[in-house]
């Protein structure tokens, strides 16, 4: 249920650029310790292209393209909370489309929304993420729109690691998500950049198979 574009070329220049502004870093010797309590050679960032204009805007073109592509029947754009919101909303207004976001949780006051914008019942809808791990917060931003009756297509997104639980979690959601590179597109990006060595590369996938042990 998870797909990467298919044209090679710029799945290769969106990890280029993203490692170019640092909003991808590797570091095998000092590895980054993940909330989760994983240790990560990899830290991910893609808030940092909302800073440079022309990656913005290559990033949200494309976006645009692999919703029109895949979800030709798209009648809105709801942004995940936080990352996503402003990658949505440009993906949104580049499509001309309604846009709306989803909370991680239901606002403290007021309303108490979980979900901002209008709700249209029945409306086909398409998420977008700036970033999948294990896929648990974009599925339960996805759960929100159902209960409220969306239509929901799938899911659009800059970066996956490519877990496997990941795959499994969009399988048994029956979400199919677009990206525009993932961990091994970024790993041979950084090869070719002579960031990495060709040592370092087995080493680097093996934290995609097994994360929760890798290194410790």
């Amino acid at each position: 249920m998870i797909k990467v574009i298919e044209n090679t070329s710029k799945s290769h220049q969106i990890a280029k650029m993203l490692l170019e502004i640092g909003a991808i870093q590797l570091n095998i010797e000092k590895p980054f310790s993940w909330s989760s309590g994983w240790n990560s050679p990899i830290y991910c960032d893609n808030r940092l292209s909302l800073s440079f204009p022309a990656i913005r805007s290559y990033i949200k073109n494309l976006l645009a393209e692999q919703v029109k592509t895949n979800y030709p029947d798209v009648e809105a754009i709801a942004g995940v909370a936080t990352a996503g919101i402003p990658q949505g909303a440009l993906v949104a207004d580049s499509l001309e489309l309604p846009f709306l976001y989803v909370r991680s949780k239901p606002k403290g006051h007021g309303m108490e929304n979980m979900i901002e914008g209008k709700i249209t019942k029945n409306q086909k809808v398409v998420l977008v993420e700036d970033l999948v791990s294990t896929g648990g917060s974009s599925l339960k931003a996805a759960a929100a729109l159902k209960q409220a009756e969306f239509d929901i297509l799938g899911m659009a997104a800059i970066f996956t690691y490519g877990f496997d639980v990941a795959e499994q979690n969009f399988g048994n959601a029956n979400i199919p998500l677009f990206c525009l590179s993932d961990y091994n597109t970024l790993i041979d990006e950084a090869l070719s950049q002579n960031l990495i060595s060709g040592e370092q590369v087995a080493f680097l996938k093996s934290w995609r198979e097994d994360p929760s042990t890798w290194n410790n």
